[in-house]
């Protein structure tokens, strides 16, 4: 139960405070308690996620946001009690308190199971041109670029090798060899890395179809291989599976500001005017994860663009899900996202 007490916020402090105090203590939990230490609530990673998904408001307070009655467990509980509770119930989290309802401490899965392993494939997408940065990509391929001294794809690699996961293949097309020589069979980072070569160019989930079928027997991850970011995949996995998701896709705010007054007319009589106004929105953020049943319908061969898999899916009424993605996120796609992220590498990443 190591550390609990720096995820503690009172019931005054705002959802922005919130997530400023879950960032800080990296347990994916916040403990909510009021002037005289007694939990009244608690907000979870999933919790935060989806109250941005909503746009709620950063300076509401936590309360609106919070589960007002967690599962909760006295602090004599034995360990095996507390690690079915946890199976059971499918938690990650288990306050502690007392018989006075005051909050005594945590209990996190992490407590029982120090090295977490995830047996989801992740899918990484390398096989792009590139042609944005050119002419650093005439003979390198974009993923092999360097950010500091290491490059794009091998910072994705360990960011998910942190995070538990070992199981890996990479899509190749352009200049694979440059890939296949560097990173090998992954031994050098004690996982393991397969490969599937386009022959031709599939899109950007028609590569998913080479995969081998008998072994996707979990959720896939699949993400661009020219991503700089930080994201929680280990939150992204949990809130795929929370959600019973087919798809899951990770979502960032985008914001844009009108150059202009925005005019709003009933008929000829202009009823507003909003000067500058900033629009938001959600975007696609390039990571994904998919169910094991729908990466299994996609045929071998088939060109097939993400946008259009998670259409059809809609379409059809399946549960497509938003993850918002509140940590580091960079698309490495243009010369100036390429200076951007060597000019932010050392205070993000080293």
């Amino acid at each position: 139960m190591k550390n609990w007490q720096n995820v503690v916020v009172n019931t005054s402090s705002t959802l922005e405070q919130a997530i400023q105090v879950m960032e800080a203590g990296a347990l994916r939990i916040v403990l909510v308690v009021d002037d005289q230490n007694k939990l009244r609530g608690t907000v979870t990673d999933g919790d935060l996620r989806r109250a941005l998904i909503k746009q709620v408001n950063l300076q509401s307070s936590v309360d609106s946001v919070m589960c007002a009655k967690p599962l909760v467990v006295d602090k004599t509980i034995a360990r095996e009690d507390v690690i079915r509770l946890l199976e059971r119930n499918k938690l990650l989290h288990m306050p502690v308190v007392n018989d006075d309802d005051e909050l005594v401490g945590l209990h996190t899965i992490d407590d029982f199971y120090t090295s977490s392993k995830y047996d989801n494939i992740v899918f990484l997408m390398a096989g792009g041109f590139g042609t944005r940065l050119r002419p650093l990509t005439n003979s390198c391929p974009k993923p092999m670029l360097k950010i500091g001294d290491k490059p794009i794809l091998e910072l994705i690699l360990e960011s998910f090798i942190k995070s538990g996961f070992h199981r890996f293949y990479i899509s190749l097309h352009y200049l694979p060899e440059m890939i296949k020589s560097y990173f090998g069979d992954g031994s050098k980072w004690g996982v393991s890395i397969e490969y599937v070569n386009e022959d031709k160019p599939l899109g950007t989930a028609g590569a998913l179809g080479l995969l081998p079928q008998e072994k996707i027997d979990a959720p896939v991850f699949v993400m661009n291989g020219d991503l700089l970011t930080d994201v929680d995949f280990v939150s992204m996995r949990e809130f795929h599976l929370e959600h019973d998701s087919v798809a899951t896709m990770g979502v960032r705010e985008y914001e844009h500001q009108v150059p202009y007054g925005v005019i709003e007319m009933d008929g000829s009589r202009i009823s507003s005017v909003v000067e500058k106004p900033t629009q938001k929105f959600f975007v696609n953020a390039g990571i994904y994860v998919l169910s094991e049943t729908l990466v299994k319908s996609i045929k071998k061969g088939q060109y097939l663009d993400m946008p259009d898999l998670l259409a059809e899916q809609i379409s059809e009424d399946k549960q497509v899900s938003s993850f918002p993605i509140r940590e580091y996120w960079l698309d490495i796609g243009r010369m100036n996202d390429f200076e951007r992220a060597q000019e932010e590498f050392d205070e993000r990443f080293n």
